[in-house]
């Protein structure tokens, strides 16, 4: 968990598999520990195919089947249907600004800056309404705390505590 936030909580992405692969790992964290998530990154980068949302969005009954049958991941099959209709709904969004236009274009103006642990919110405004906007393009299991753990993820915004010693360091 250590090297996990010192060296990738916070830290912007770039690329379209990227951001699939945040936004389906923030989904299937939902009512576990982070470190369970993290424990199980590289078996979700290998069944996912990567996080291309062209091969995910393929998926069918047979894979939906095969990943149900693989302890090496969260077998939970609203979690693992979530994701692929977040591959599918990834790709129709190329024909707009595509993932990770979309996602940027969510960025708060002033991040929070909280001193302690009690005072890191888990919405904002702002995952509210990048909840809302990708549940209104087919996206599923994007609620507002799973899109603030997202977006702090990812570095939309600075996340960490005001005296950590990432704070205002960009990578």
């Amino acid at each position: 968990m250590r090297d996990y936030h010192d060296r990738e909580w916070g830290h912007r992405v770039e690329g379209e598999a990227a951001y699939l692969e945040r936004l389906t790992l923030e989904a299937f964290q939902s009512g576990l520990s982070w470190s369970t998530i993290l424990n199980k990154r590289e078996a979700f980068r290998e069944v996912f195919a990567g996080f291309d949302a062209d091969a995910v969005a393929g998926f069918g009954p047979d894979e939906e089947a095969r990943l149900m049958a693989d302890a090496r991941i969260v077998r939970n099959r609203a979690k693992i249907a979530a994701a692929i209709t977040n591959a599918r709904a990834t790709v129709a969004l190329r024909q707009a600004e595509g993932l990770e236009r979309f996602v940027l274009s969510f960025a708060p103006e002033d991040a929070p800056a909280p001193a302690d642990i009690e005072e890191m919110p888990t919405t904002s405004a702002e995952s509210l309404a990048l909840s809302k906007a990708l549940k209104k393009r087919g996206f599923a299991f994007v609620g507002p705390t799973t899109m603030y753990a997202l977006m702090e993820a990812i570095g939309l915004f600075d996340p960490h505590l005001v005296g950590c010693f990432r704070r205002g360091l960009r990578a």
